[in-house]
């Protein structure tokens, strides 16, 4: 269907159609939200800013830099030798560092 965007608008007609869009459409879509809801998800799982993390303990795998890795010596950051860009004085930058 063509629509003519030159036409002028009638603002009732805009109004009610958004209006029946917002509207529930029911108690059994609101039940059926919350039926999709996992168990798992809970707010244990948020950390607020300023929270008080100290008890905590993390455990992770440390992987070593592979073959065909490298590390910045200006970000630090373990790339793919692809992104070697140069090396100075025996230390290699990757291309957003190069510069």
């Amino acid at each position: 269907m063509a629509v003519d965007y030159d036409q002028p608008r009638n603002r009732e007609e805009e109004q009610e159609e958004s209006l029946e869009v917002l509207k529930p459409a029911g108690r059994d879509a609101a039940r059926a939200a919350v039926l999709e809801l996992d168990d798992n998800d809970t707010a244990e799982g948020i950390d607020l800013p300023g929270a008080d993390l100290s008890g905590l303990e993390l455990t992770i795998q440390v992987v070593p830099v592979q073959e065909n890795e490298f590390v910045c010596a200006s970000c630090f950051l373990v790339r793919h030798r692809s992104q070697r860009a140069l090396e100075r004085h025996g230390e290699t930058y990757c291309t957003d560092c190069e510069g």
